[in-house]
């Protein structure tokens, strides 16, 4: 088993830890970009629409420079970090996946005048909604901050833009559309999956 030991003993990254998904991701992504793939992978619409349906998912997985991809590395393994509870690895694998398919769907039917898009920053939005909202179904009273945050920054940034410090550090226009579509596929399968567990317990 892989496996990383705490000083107490317990393992902190094994074949159960969503940190191993979050490592696997990390490698992934960065060697998407060493080897710069992005004519082959990135979400383009008009290509998209010719079949290469592939891109959906993998568009999320690309990044512009090495600033977008450290930063949206970096959110991944906080978000993990401050949701870890809710997650095993298989589960955080298929809620990877499912984000990630939703995103580039959501893009796809619903702004038709984004024809590229690259970044986990989407699917990130909507990981931290998902996370928020089982805190607050745990009886977390942060769970109702870091959503109404969440909500609150996606719906600034739907007015006002993305911040020019962060379009210019990642050389390109932040995809605010995306962030948006992130937070509501998050707060979708939140709902789902609640629904579900409810359905059981009766």
């Amino acid at each position: 088993m892989l496996a990383l030991i705490k000083p107490n003993g317990k393992s902190h990254l094994s074949l159960n830890s969503p940190y191993l998904v979050a490592f696997i991701c990390s490698l992934l992504c960065t060697a998407l970009f060493a080897f710069g793939l992005d004519n082959e992978l990135s979400y383009q619409r008009y290509l998209i629409l010719e079949s290469q349906w592939w891109r959906l998912l993998t568009g999320n997985l690309l990044h512009t420079n090495l600033w977008h991809l450290v930063m949206n590395l970096t959110g991944l393994w906080v978000i993990i970090a401050l949701h870890e509870q809710h997650y095993r690895a298989t589960k955080l694998s298929v809620l990877f996946i499912i984000l990630c398919l939703l995103q580039g769907i959501g893009l796809l039917a619903f702004y038709p005048e984004l024809v590229g898009y690259v970044g986990l920053s989407g699917m990130l939005h909507g990981l931290f909604a998902y996370g928020a909202v089982f805190d607050i179904r745990q009886g977390y009273k942060s769970g109702y901050l870091l959503l109404l945050g969440v909500i609150l920054k996606v719906a600034y940034e739907q007015y006002y833009g993305a911040s020019a410090e962060v379009t210019a550090l990642i050389d390109a226009r932040v995809a605010t559309e995306a962030h948006l579509i992130g937070l509501m596929c998050g707060l979708t399968c939140a709902g789902i999956v609640l629904v579900y567990l409810a359905s059981r317990a009766k």
